[in-house]
């Protein structure tokens, strides 16, 4: 199911502090350096596009998008390792997609680290390439850096990626 809907059971919706400690499990899961809750929950304070996904009640996915005069910025996008695979973060992704379109952003973007095979696949896959590199961005093991790619979108108005 992916449209938005009322009820707190089932769809995308936006996030919310309730949310947040299932979304940390998550988070913990996936991540060797996760997020703090602290920072979800500056996110959602700030007003970034904060949003998460459930299916039969249950936190699956998630994903926080920052909006700025003309573009967008994926932040996060993370999906419960038993569930990744299945289309469920290439679904939030065309939600995120129509979401910035709707604020009226011409571009988005998003980094990600170079070893994250699956996730490069995807974006490639929706039309994003690579627009460059940040050195050192993100924690890696033994005290060491990893770069990002980071990969842009040319967002046209009414597209359906």
């Amino acid at each position: 199911m992916s449209a938005v809907i009322e009820s707190r059971n089932d769809g995308l919706m936006p996030m919310r502090v309730d949310d947040l400690a299932e979304v940390m499990a998550i988070e913990t899961a996936v991540y060797p350096f996760p997020w703090t809750e602290g920072i979800f929950a500056d996110c959602i304070k700030v007003g970034y596009s904060c949003w998460i996904y459930r299916e039969q009640g249950e936190l699956r996915g998630y994903c926080v998008m920052a909006l700025g005069p003309g573009e967008a910025h994926i932040l996060t996008l993370c999906v419960h390792p038993d569930f990744q695979r299945q289309g469920m973060a290439r679904m939030i992704m065309r939600f995120m997609l129509k979401l910035a379109r709707k604020w009226q952003a011409e571009n988005m973007y998003l980094e990600v680290r170079p070893s994250n095979i699956a996730a490069i696949s995807l974006y490639q896959s929706l039309g994003f390439r690579e627009a460059g590199r940040r050195p050192n961005y993100y924690p890696a093991e033994n005290d060491t850096r990893e770069e990002a790619l980071i990969m842009s979108l040319p967002l046209e108005p009414g597209g359906t990626s």
